[in-house]
């Protein structure tokens, strides 16, 4: 029975993406209320093709022209060229991206429609930098902030003022053309000035000083020169329109109504996963181990996770994961499962991983050392071997993380 379980957790994994998939969302939106005449579509983030897909199972000859950025990896057949960038960290091809989204934005009539299609990794995956700031300072700035453990809105408040994109700024860029935004949700609360760093949205933090303490000499420095962004009544925001698709909340939903159909009590969990990601599979795990037999539980959010000089294989999730596997060793009757719902988990391909009580045995017999692989940020070595790692591949979605517990009967 333990591997229905296992499998059972990913049908409801698979459940919950399936609800917050870019295609279908943008897809049932337009069909609802289609945008008339000719217009020009951008599309940002790992969602990008898939959510231009679903503009385009809709609009079809109707969209005039587009431009599509995606993650490397997430590249899906398209009726237009797709540019692919960098992601976590900017680079070059995130430049370009830049460059490209500048130049298609000048040539769009003035007169015309625009929709814009955001979804996370938006932030990465096209920038540019004002004239003071190297991509090389820019990477080592972003690289400080990945292994800082600040969390998500942190980190974008730093990145929304030093971008000439970002925090309104491609608001106004698009001014006086009429602007639909559609996004999926990828940050906490669904605060759409962090989503993509909003680049459609009004931010009057922008026009305050930074309070966040302990930043390096050389951010500092960096943001002494931040280019000027639009004040939240500059007429640019009049002519944009923004509605979100997706969110966390909308997977979890479908996740709870998965595991009923499959026959089990499901137990919604309203707090939000955050903090550091050992700490939250340790207290998950202890939870799971008391709970309901016979009940699921779904729980979302986005941890973090201190690196080591030389980090070694794995994201968050896997780290939250072994960390819970340490707690539930020995206990036959319990499985959690931790993924990225895009379909990767910190820089490599796997999503997350799904463990349960022989986690830990399975890893050690092969050779490897739980607390170790923690102390390395190298969990990934340790499930592959536990063989507990999820492959998904590019999910067309980025809503955050989900975490699912299962306490047989």
């Amino acid at each position: 029975m333990s591997s229905g379980h296992r499998q059972h957790l990913l049908r409801i994994f698979q459940s919950a993406l399936a609800a917050v998939n870019g295609r279908a969302c943008v897809r049932e939106r337009l069909k609802e209320r289609p945008l008339p005449g000719k217009v020009y579509m951008i599309a940002v983030g790992k969602a990008a093709c898939a959510m231009a897909q679903g503009a385009h199972d809709v609009m079809g000859n109707n969209l005039a022209d587009a431009l599509i950025i995606t993650k490397k990896g997430h590249a899906e057949p398209l009726p237009w060229p797709v540019l692919e960038a960098g992601h976590p960290l900017v680079d070059e091809s995130s430049l370009e991206a830049g460059r490209q989204l500048l130049t298609f934005t000048d040539r769009i009539p003035k007169d015309a429609s625009v929709i814009v299609l955001i979804s996370g990794g938006a932030s990465a995956l096209v920038e540019a930098l004002p004239p003071q700031l190297s991509l090389d300072r820019f990477q080592e700035i972003n690289r400080w902030i990945l292994g800082s453990g600040l969390d998500i809105n942190d980190y974008n408040r730093i990145r929304r003022r030093l971008s000439r994109l970002k925090g309104g700024r491609l608001a106004k860029l698009l001014y006086p053309r009429r602007v639909l935004c559609l996004v999926v949700s990828d940050v906490p609360g669904n605060d759409l000035r962090a989503i993509g760093s909003g680049p459609l949205v009004a931010d009057e933090d922008l026009r305050r000083p930074l309070t966040l303490r302990n930043l390096p000499d050389f951010i500092t420095e960096a943001l002494a020169h931040m280019p000027p962004a639009p004040a939240p009544d500059d007429a640019c925001f009049q002519n944009v329109k923004r509605e979100i698709v997706a969110t966390l909340d909308n997977a979890k939903s479908a996740a709870v109504e998965a595991a009923k159909e499959l026959g089990y009590e499901a137990m919604l969990e309203t707090g939000f996963i955050s903090g550091d990601a050992l700490e939250a599979g340790a207290r998950l795990a202890k939870k799971l181990s008391n709970a309901e037999p016979g009940t699921v539980h779904v729980w979302g959010g986005e941890t973090t996770v201190q690196l080591p000089p030389s980090p070694g294989r794995g994201g968050r999730n896997q780290s939250l994961a072994l960390a819970a596997a340490m707690m539930l060793r020995g206990h036959d009757d319990a499985w959690l499962l931790s993924a990225g719902t895009d379909g990767t988990d910190g820089p490599t391909d796997d999503a997350g991983a799904l463990v349960d009580g022989g986690t830990i045995a399975r890893g050690e017999s092969a050779g490897h050392n739980a607390e170790q692989a923690l102390l390395r940020a190298d969990a990934g070595t340790f499930l592959e071997a536990s063989g507990d790692l999820i492959q998904t591949g590019p999910t067309g979605t980025n809503v955050m993380d989900i975490m699912l517990g299962l306490r047989a009967k």
